[in-house]
């Protein structure tokens, strides 16, 4: 799980951001880039494939959007002030469902209403009547109204309820540990839970259970938390009485599928011999599978015959597709885009799915590919450069999670830096996915120290390259990436000129005291073991350990809503700075961690480009 409305209530002693510059009468293009009008890749009902459901930033907050296709008819779904993204259609088609949190701080509980209704419409109402409000784990539909439901909560920790159509909750499952929904079967009597009972946050069990929690069969890879191998369930074949699970695994040290028969036990290697990670998903009539391979930080898509067993690829432009689904009449279509280019659903068909009026996102530059040698292996770095000679005044912007990874993707952030005279650099760190299970797995015990070493070996090609300036280096990045901004800070306080953090881990023992339970059990596995167990660990990976030290300015903003890196801990870092009049800048908002809200998004950026301008200059 990911560590990632305007408020400025502050402390006496805490200096305020300054409002964000008013805007010029001619709308520069890194602002065009975000009020673009964007959409997701639709999601389809099962039996009712012209009934979707999309996400879109068309009201200038993202928001779900109901579309018949059968007639081109759109709607709005929901109206938020902090906006919806967590949506999914019932198998029929009939309703939608959606998740109700409170201004971002993703605990809530589900809702729904009519396909046929929307805003103004017939109201909604309560989906899960009988499960308390708790964050989301998991939810499965069937098609004769039963729901799976997973929670979680700091008090219960995981549970799985079986909600009938009309009736009351079940409760089929409970653990401390991580546990969600993986999928229910075609016809309703199989669910697949994914669960860390073992203890490894990062590497899940399965276990498949009826709808009276009875267990069907259990496959773990972990072999009981023994060995780092983790399981990642993709979905149950599309076909009623089928007992086939399509299953991804770590066994040859990246991700590829394997189908698994919970009935028999029979495991299908597919072996598909592609470097990189490899995921999958069922064509809808479960004789083949559309595989999406993502290698050095772009992805491309291929078609897996059962029959013949042949991979055949599906032609896509070289970029990143951020989704892909196969639909009934064979055709794949898929959410693609490249630094330069904005995104598009595109079909194989050769025809634009959905595509949002407005005017479309000014284009912006290429990628190039670095490689590095680092401490812990090859680096590999995304660049891209402004107009003009080097050197530059370079950004560092880096990634979140930590496992994820930064991608030849159209991201609005990066080219507004690159449209104000900035280089850009992202580096896939050590624990980012895309790389193989030895790299994402090397993120352990001296977590932040790690990553930080990595960036600091691109640093320096960077500079010695010619690329970046070294009085004019920005370490920059949000949720994961920016923690890793106030921990380089303080570990590395002759590297950086300015530092910009959003939504960070400051202060890592009162984060790990006020967080959703999820990463709790996330951080005992990166840390090993709870701050009382292991306090030297946490205190060696902490920033507010080397607060003291830090000399470049810095920039924090911060939602007062984020159950991730909550509130309390970024005061106290912030207290810190204080205390020593230590240069820096704070900005919080009303919303949990990060903004669906396009202006809000907007404003935060315009501070950051002005923070870092008037200490580094453009």
């Amino acid at each position: 799980m990911e560590r990632m409305t305007e408020n400025n209530d502050h402390q006496p002693h805490t200096p305020v951001a300054p409002e964000a510059p008013t805007a010029p009468a001619v709308t520069p293009d890194w602002e065009k880039r975000f009020r673009a009008p964007r959409v997701s890749l639709p999601d389809w009902a099962e039996d009712a494939p012209d009934r979707a459901l999309f996400v879109s930033n068309a009201t200038g907050t993202y928001e779900l959007y109901a579309w018949d296709r059968a007639t081109g008819a759109q709607r709005q779904v929901t109206d938020r002030p902090n906006g919806t993204m967590d949506g999914t259609l019932t198998p029929d088609g009939r309703w939608i469902w959606w998740f109700n949190d409170t201004d971002g701080d993703e605990f809530g509980v589900w809702m729904r209403q009519p396909f046929e209704g929307g805003v103004g419409g017939p109201a909604d109402e309560a989906a899960t009547p009988g499960i308390d409000a708790a964050y989301p784990s998991g939810l499965a539909l069937g098609r004769d109204g039963t729901a799976i439901v997973g929670c979680s909560t700091d008090e219960d920790g995981s549970t799985i309820h079986v909600l009938p159509a009309g009736g009351t909750p079940v409760e089929i499952y409970r653990h401390r540990e991580s546990a969600g929904v993986g999928d229910l079967s075609h016809d309703g009597t199989l669910v697949a839970v994914e669960h860390t009972e073992h203890g490894d946050a990062m590497h899940s069990a399965l276990r498949v259970v009826r709808l009276d929690g009875t267990t069907v069969a259990e496959l773990d890879d972990t072999k009981g938390g023994e060995v780092e191998l983790g399981l990642t369930v993709l979905g149950f074949a599309p076909v009623d009485g089928d007992t086939r699970l399509l299953v991804g695994h770590q066994r040859r040290g990246r991700w590829e599928p394997i189908v698994w028969d919970v009935a028999s036990g029979e495991e299908n290697d597919l072996a598909i011999e592609l470097p990189g990670d490899v995921s999958a998903e069922w064509y809808p009539d479960g004789s083949a599978l559309l595989i999406v391979h993502s290698f050095e930080a772009r992805s491309e898509l291929w078609r897996y015959d059962f029959a013949t067993r042949a991979l055949t690829q599906v032609e896509t432009p070289a970029g990143t597709v951020s989704g892909a689904t196969a639909r009934p009449d064979g055709s794949v279509e898929y959410l693609w885009s490249s630094a330069a280019r904005p995104p598009v659903v595109r079909s194989t068909s050769g025809d634009v799915v959905l595509d949002p009026p407005g005017a479309k996102a000014p284009e912006s530059v290429p990628v190039t590919d670095v490689w590095v040698e680092g401490p812990g292996g090859r680096i590999h770095a995304l660049v891209q450069r402004p107009a003009g000679e080097g050197p530059y005044p370079t950004v560092f912007e880096v990634h979140g999670g930590p496992t994820a990874h930064d991608r030849d993707a159209f991201t609005a952030g990066p080219a507004a830096w690159v449209d104000h005279g900035y280089a850009v650099v992202r580096v896939n760190y050590r624990g980012s996915t895309g790389y193989g299970r030895e790299w994402t797995d090397a993120l352990k015990h001296r977590i932040g120290l790690i990553e930080l070493e990595d960036i600091a070996a691109v640093r320096e090609w960077a500079v010695s390259s010619g690329l970046a300036d070294p009085a004019k280096l920005v370490l920059s990045g949000g949720s994961w990436g920016g923690y890793l901004t106030l921990l380089g800070l303080g570990t590395q306080p002759d590297a950086w000129a300015v530092g910009l953090a959003a939504v960070p881990v400051a202060d890592y023992v009162t984060a790990y005291h006020d967080e959703m339970e999820a990463l709790k059990s996330l951080d005992r596995t990166l840390l090993g073991g709870t701050p009382e167990e292991v306090p030297e660990r946490y205190e060696a990976s902490s920033p507010l350990t080397y607060v003291d030290a830090v000399r470049a300015p810095v920039y924090i903003s911060a939602g007062l809503n984020d159950p991730r890196c909550p509130i309390q801990q970024v005061e106290n870092y912030v207290n810190r700075l204080a205390s020593r009049a230590a240069p820096h800048e704070v900005y919080r908002y009303d919303a949990g961690h990060g903004s669906l809200v396009v202006e809000e998004r907007i404003k935060q950026v315009a501070l950051e480009l002005d923070f870092a301008h008037r200490h580094v200059g453009r």
